[in-house]
């Protein structure tokens, strides 16, 4: 079978006026990680990425740790749904629930939470850029591409964001759509997932990982947005 290595995005611009784009440290976190896997001459057939700034930057950065060019993939159902619009419908609703002027990242992610639970349960209302329906099917999509574009394969490197990584696990698990919402606020900037695939099954071996960060000089360096 073949290996994936599933690697969510390093950390974004939260609280700028443009998320999509990597931090100084997210840049940092992607080369660190490339590095990690050239010192232990672990080569990929191709990169496959979705189309957002971050999932770009990352999988440059990578690159550039492994001191290698790889065949980029670039497939859209790896693309993070567009969380901003789903809390905002939240909001809209509850408008209670509004996290205050000054509130802490913890805030923000605990209307996440919420928001991402009425999304799947369809109880928000609005215009939404999508459902959770058509999430979950393109998500799934992707992955049908990467099982049928790479199973013959040693190993690929797919980079992503949490939420789209959740959903490619919960497909992956044959699991309830509850761990979609879970799973999605604990995955870490730069973090690895490994598995494995063919063109019939996926089969998860390990996930969240960062040992390119475990290390008392980047403990700092462990972040979640």
């Amino acid at each position: 079978m073949a290996q994936f290595y599933l690697v969510r995005h390093g950390q974004a611009s939260f609280g700028t006026d443009n998320y999509d784009r990597l931090s100084e440290l997210g840049h940092q976190q992607a080369r660190w990680l490339g590095e990690y896997f050239a010192e232990r001459d672990m080569g990929f057939d191709a990169l496959v990425s979705g189309d957002l700034v971050r999932h770009r930057e990352t999988g440059a950065g990578i690159c550039e740790g492994l001191g290698v060019a790889l065949p980029e993939d670039i497939h859209a159902g790896l693309n993070e749904f567009d969380f901003q619009s789903i809390v905002d419908a939240y909001l809209t609703q509850y408008p209670e629930q509004a996290p205050g002027e000054g509130a802490p990242v913890a805030a923000f992610y605990k209307a996440l939470k919420t928001a991402m639970k009425h999304w799947r349960l369809d109880e928000l209302t609005g215009d939404l850029p999508e459902s959770w329906q058509s999430f979950s099917d393109r998500v799934l999509a992707a992955r049908h591409h990467i099982q049928q574009q790479y199973s013959d394969r040693d190993r690929i490197l797919i980079v992503s964001s949490g939420g789209a990584m959740a959903m490619f696990l919960k497909h992956a698990l044959n699991a309830a759509d509850d761990t979609v919402v879970e799973l999605n606020l604990q995955i870490r900037n730069s973090s690895v997932t490994h598995g494995f695939f063919n063109n019939k099954v996926v089969r998860m071996a390990s996930f969240n990982n960062v040992p390119h960060l475990d290390r008392p000089d980047r403990f700092e360096a462990i972040t979640y947005f």
